[in-house]
């Protein structure tokens, strides 16, 4: 919702123009949502309710970037936000910490046997909270000419319910080398359908740069990266599947990135996010409890895969770029290439909340905007309780962070 003033003036919309539009059309709106929720309309409420939240927080981006007026802003980000709570079923708050529970059931230290999966570091995993500087990340490393980025759709995410149920069958075999020979055809596979999403990607690109008639700008596409030997497959909540993750490639590198706790929580509460399973941070209760799972199933790995995962502090990579890109770079098992550090002036072929301000450069100001709200986030603070502080330090091999 905050990147609306972009979208607006990029597509020919002047503020006052839209928010004139808006005021005079909200009421109407608000009306007619009224009115199907009394003759039990659920379609002309769903209606209603998806226009009325996109007019609440067209009004939060105009008073959050236009007017810096957070009592305004505020008003309409909740608004929106409780119109589109009313579009989704009731947060499962048992549901959920039935799955963290699980995770620590099965993955124990000894869920592992000796010596099975691949031996590739192909894969570069990058999990983490919704909003916490993964996209920054994934550019950095997709900068690299033998890194390649593979999109927001995750290869091994994809793939999960398959290598789950055929890892399931193997192990019940009771046979360690049908086990073994199982998970080293499913990574395998895993490994071989990245390449093919590369090689899409990169002929879409490539025919994009043709249809413009830039046929000599390799730059811009894929064209220099004839052998990519690393692929990254950016799915953040795959924090949860770090166990099979280990399993199928236990020397593959896995990049968790975290930011300042309320930064993070914040900037999900006020992102409307497409349908699906992030519907849940515009609203206090699920947003925390999605937080907290999140954070337990990290506690999990750090303790019964020690040093498995490694940390990227966002703070890191925004104010000490030249000292932690070469330590990503190095971590990735790849020769440095100081073109890394002009990443953002590259292109990418795949865009996400983040792509634009990624593309601007790095930058800092907006540490700590939380604050701005914070009189009004008393009761998610609440429910955040101590884990609002993260003490967690960027454990790249090698990096000392700059004073």
């Amino acid at each position: 919702a905050s990147d609306a003033p972009d979208v607006i003036e990029g597509g020919g919309w002047d503020w006052d123009t839209l928010v004139q539009l808006i005021e005079r059309e909200m009421p109407v709106q608000e009306d007619a949502y009224e009115a199907s929720e009394a003759a039990n309309n659920s379609a002309g409420e769903k209606h209603y309710a998806d226009s009325l939240k996109r007019m609440n927080h067209a009004m939060f981006a105009y008073h959050d970037g236009k007017t810096k007026d957070a009592a305004s802003a505020w008003k309409y980000l909740k608004a929106g936000n409780e119109y589109k709570m009313k579009t989704v079923a009731p947060f499962n708050a048992n549901l959920e910490k039935e799955r963290v529970k699980k995770v620590a059931q099965i993955f124990t230290p000894e869920f592992f046997p000796e010596n099975i999966g691949s031996s590739t570091k192909t894969p570069i995993f990058i999990i983490g909270f919704v909003r916490s500087g993964s996209t920054l990340l994934e550019r950095i490393l997709d900068a690299h000419p033998l890194i390649v980025g593979t999109g927001e759709d995750s290869v091994f995410n994809g793939r999960l319910d398959y290598i789950r149920n055929e890892i399931v069958k193997a192990s019940v075999s009771g046979n360690l080398g049908t086990l073994h020979s199982v998970v080293k055809k499913l990574a395998d596979d895993v490994v071989l359908d990245m390449r093919k999403r590369w090689e899409v990607i990169d002929a879409n690109a490539r025919a994009v740069e043709l249809d413009e008639g830039n046929e000599d700008a390799p730059e811009s596409t894929n064209e220099e990266r004839h052998s990519p030997t690393r692929f990254t497959d950016k799915m953040l909540t795959n924090y949860m599947n770090v166990g099979f993750i280990h399993l199928l490639f236990p020397n593959a590198l896995i990049l968790h990135v975290a930011r300042e706790p309320m930064d993070t929580i914040f900037s999900a509460f006020k992102h409307d996010f497409p349908p699906g399973g992030f519907d849940y941070t515009s609203e206090f209760s699920g947003l925390a409890q999605l937080y907290h799972s999140y954070r337990d199933v990290m506690e999990h790995w750090d303790k019964v895969l020690p040093g498995r995962v490694t940390h990227v502090r966002y703070e890191d990579m925004a104010t000490d770029l030249p000292n932690i890109a070469p330590k990503i770079i190095e971590a990735a098992g790849v020769p440095w290439d100081p073109t890394v550090l002009d990443f953002h002036k590259k292109k990418h072929a795949v865009n996400t909340l983040s792509t634009t301000q990624v593309r601007k450069g790095v930058y800092s100001h907006h540490f700590k905007g939380w604050k701005r709200y914070e009189e009004f986030l008393g009761p998610l603070l609440k429910k955040i309780g101590g884990r609002v502080n993260y003490d967690m330090k960027t454990t790249l091999p090698g990096y000392v962070r700059s004073q």
